[in-house]
């Protein structure tokens, strides 16, 4: 009997969706809340739209510059762990390797059956660091145009909708 192959397609725009949720968010309320608070004291509309319209410019440029900064953080914390664990195998190996058997004995292998492992990941010092970014310090490497991507989204991409 052929069997079909197994495919598996994941959603992976996870930080994109979050960028344009968040934008959206604070992209339609707080102009509506400043036309709102605007509309009791003045009655010119003219300057009720004219303040919505400067709120929305200065709104994308806030959300486009830490949407920016907050990428460029993680990418900046990113890189510091993972020079400080590539200093950490060639300086404190033995601690690394019990890291490392602590990962699997957390998952329910024994000492015994972790060992090789320990040693082939001993012997690739780069999939031995990315093996403790992501399972030891829960960091994975972010995309290097998550800061532009970011930056578009919070502001010409999410705020345009408006």
């Amino acid at each position: 009997m052929p069997q079909t192959p197994h495919l598996e397609r994941h959603f992976t725009a996870g930080e994109t969706v979050r960028d344009i949720v968040i934008g959206m968010s604070d992209g339609l309320t707080v102009p509506f809340a400043l036309a709102a608070g605007l509309s009791g004291a003045v009655s010119s509309p003219a300057i009720i739209v004219t303040a919505g319209l400067a709120e929305i410019a200065a709104g994308s440029i806030a959300m486009g510059l830490g949407g920016y900064l907050a990428a460029r953080s993680d990418a900046e914390h990113y890189a510091s762990e993972r020079r400080r664990e590539q200093q950490e195998i060639k300086e404190k190996t033995e601690a690394e390797n019990a890291e490392v058997r602590d990962v699997f004995t957390s998952y329910g292998l024994t000492e015994v059956e972790s060992a090789p492992i320990v040693e082939a990941l001993s012997k690739r010092p780069q999939d031995w660091i990315d093996f403790m970014m992501r399972f030891e310090l829960g960091l994975e490497e972010p995309d290097p145009k998550r800061a532009l991507t970011s930056t578009d989204a919070g502001s010409s991409g999410v705020r345009g909708m408006e």
